[in-house]
């Protein structure tokens, strides 16, 4: 497989330093002051709506689709990829990794408001995201269709490979057991919940994502908290390895923004079209509220769940060389040095979770893509058995091919969604103005179609 590291590096390279993390942090700039500082302004009201009941018996409730979204963003990416950032491109890279996520808190509210606006109803259920409205808002179809193959082979496939890549990879470390193993069992569990339907992925997801992140958040601050005097000492670091005059000479400032764009994103997911696919699923009164919820996601996974791993990291010192290798494996190493040999086995299990609600959520988005480009059984039938093949593929390929491969078809992904929320962003402006003008009344904001000059194609909203 270095052939794929070698043709793949060089493409990585020109995606992400030329065009992707440019184009990330001016439209992260521009949505936030086009909303007025909405992940700031709104933050109460993201906490009040992600709680909120379904108003009916259609569709999820908010809640549920912000648990879809986490099992999917909540993953490798807060455990492997944040040591995977820091090895590479050291502690700086955490600082532009928040910054990512701050900015993409307003990039995430516009496609999963755009993704509620055009939704499309499906039996008892909502189905949307950037397929959908690429085609019902701009007659795009061709270029859905291009962005639903894409999504379906990055998060279907590769991501996938990537989250049984790090379970096998721990698991190896910490208890010996063949990666070949490892990966057979992954298959069997992900094929009994994956045959069991969109519900089942909720039931999974909506107890398995709180429960594990409370309690690698919870070891987290107790770590912080038992080095509590080091603490002013690691931000200082992060800020001054950011901008300081040493890496930016060394052209490490580079590789430091580089490697936090790429990992931020590949954790929160924020401008990727693939939050939207859950976003949709739904049923809530208004469009912005899914956008705030999912809003509040990006937050909760980057500056909550990301930080908790990299100040494992930092106040450990372990970064510094390559003997306690990177990756996940690192993270085992850090921990255990901090409370002692057992953290390596709760890292195993907890990337366990982690991962494996990942790969959940991952194959939910490619479904309803799947669904978007053909609805039969028998593409759903073959998307399965593929999706439970790269989880076996993952397990038993080196770590720097399935990264390699993630961050090309990522970016990819990223870019086409990027344009078309930017050419769309001013319905979701008008949309978030709409919410917002009637929850200054005092009332629970309620979105008709009708209200937005212009909007048309909105099939769940012009009642």
């Amino acid at each position: 497989m270095s052939f794929i590291t070698w043709l793949v590096g060089p493409i990585n390279d020109f995606i992400w330093t030329y065009i992707l993390i440019a184009f990330l942090l001016a439209l992260g700039v521009y949505f936030t002051i086009r909303t007025r500082f909405i992940q700031i302004r709104l933050f109460k009201e993201m906490l009040r709506v992600t709680i909120e009941k379904n108003p009916g018996n259609d569709g999820v409730s908010a809640f549920q689709a912000f648990t879809i979204s986490a099992a999917s963003r909540v993953g490798t990416g807060n455990i492997a990829g944040v040591a995977l950032a820091i090895a590479v491109g050291g502690p700086g890279a955490v600082f532009w990794m928040w910054m990512i996520a701050l900015l993409g808190m307003s990039t995430a509210f516009i496609e999963s408001t755009l993704a509620q606006v055009y939704k499309v109803k499906d039996g008892e259920n909502f189905r949307g995201g950037p397929a959908y409205y690429m085609k019902k808002a701009l007659g795009w179809e061709k270029l859905g269709v291009i962005f639903a193959i894409l999504l379906t082979i990055t998060f279907g496939f590769i991501f996938n490979s990537v989250q049984s890549n790090t379970i096998a990879q721990s698991f190896n470390s910490v208890f010996g057991f063949d990666t070949i193993y490892i990966g057979a069992a992954l298959v069997v569990a992900t094929g009994i919940i994956i045959f069991g339907g969109v519900r089942r992925v909720v039931s999974f997801t909506q107890v398995c994502v709180p429960v594990m992140a409370v309690f690698y958040v919870g070891i987290a601050l107790y770590v912080v908290a038992i080095n509590i005097t080091k603490v002013p000492e690691m931000f200082l670091l992060i800020v001054e390895s950011a901008f300081g005059l040493k890496e930016f000479a060394g052209g490490g400032l580079g590789i430091a923004i580089m490697q936090g764009a790429r990992r931020g994103l590949f954790s929160n997911e924020a401008g990727m079209g693939s939050v939207p696919n859950a976003a949709a699923t739904a049923n809530v009164t208004h469009p912005a509220k899914q956008g705030l919820v999912q809003s509040l996601g990006v937050f909760f996974d980057t500056i909550i769940v990301c930080s908790a791993t990299a100040f494992i990291i930092l106040l450990s010192g372990l970064y510094t060389g390559d003997a306690h290798g990177d990756g996940v494996i690192l993270t085992q190493h850090s921990l255990a040095l901090q409370v002692g040999e057992w953290a390596k086995y709760f890292i195993s299990i907890a990337i366990l979770f982690f991962a494996f609600s990942s790969i959940i959520g991952n194959y939910y988005y490619g479904e309803t893509n799947i669904e978007f480009i053909q609805n039969n059984s028998s593409a759903l039938l073959f998307y399965r058995l593929l999706v439970l093949a790269m989880v076996m593929f993952g397990a038993i390929m080196s770590m720097k091919t399935v990264w390699n491969l993630a961050d090309l078809f990522m970016g990819l992904m990223t870019i086409i969604n990027l344009v078309v929320i930017a050419v769309l962003g001013n319905v979701a402006f008008k949309v978030a103005d709409d919410f917002y003008r009637q929850l200054k009344m005092g009332k629970d904001p309620v979105f008709k179609a009708k209200n937005i000059k212009g909007l048309k194609n909105t099939d769940c909203w012009d009642d």
